[in-house]
């Protein structure tokens, strides 16, 4: 039992190692999307990710609310959840700050570990330093919801170019004195 964390930059496959997971999983799907039709184009990438499911997945949309979206789904479905990086972004931009986001992260992800699933998000922190605050906050804010996420998770994979790299825990820093 557990959710597998899937980060990677832009167009790295993350996406469609979810959708492979799904598909190979036993059992009933639930898709939880957290995107929103914000442009035409965003419209468009919407829509051919919807017709790309198999009819048998449900799908929760959830631009905000995660954890709703995530207890909606029966318990033993497989629960596949694309994507942190717009849910944060959602969140913010409806005014929520640091601390609330975080705080829903740590609780939507000790949910998801005790389900099987897949959560996609993306790892925005290997850049540049961003040049103005909001985008700066927004990096940072990211990078600690994947933490979260990682730290719950029962594997975490960094996806490059389609191919899979297994993240290992740390060890424990022990404290010499």
């Amino acid at each position: 039992m557990g959710f597998v964390l899937l980060l990677g930059g832009a167009r790295s496959g993350k996406s469609r190692l979810a959708d492979r997971l799904g598909r190979e999983a036993r059992g009933s799907v639930t898709f939880i999307a957290t995107a929103t039709a914000g442009d035409a184009e965003m419209a468009l990438r919407i829509e051919r990710h919807r017709g790309g499911r198999p009819d048998a997945w449900s799908t929760v949309e959830a631009p905000l609310d995660l954890q709703a979206a995530i207890d909606s789904a029966p318990g033993t479905d497989f629960v596949i959840v694309d994507c942190l990086t717009l849910w944060v972004s959602n969140l913010m931009g409806a005014g929520r700050g640091a601390d609330s986001i975080l705080a829903l992260a740590g609780d939507a992800a000790r949910t998801l570990a005790h389900r099987r699933g897949v959560v996609v998000t993306n790892e925005v922190g290997l850049g540049i330093v961003p040049a103005n605050e909001l985008a700066r906050a927004y990096r940072d804010v990211l990078g600690a919801v994947n933490v979260a996420f990682a730290d719950c998770a029962e594997r975490s994979l960094l996806m490059v170019a389609g191919r899979a790299l297994e993240l290992k825990p740390m060890d424990p820093i022990i404290d010499p004195t």
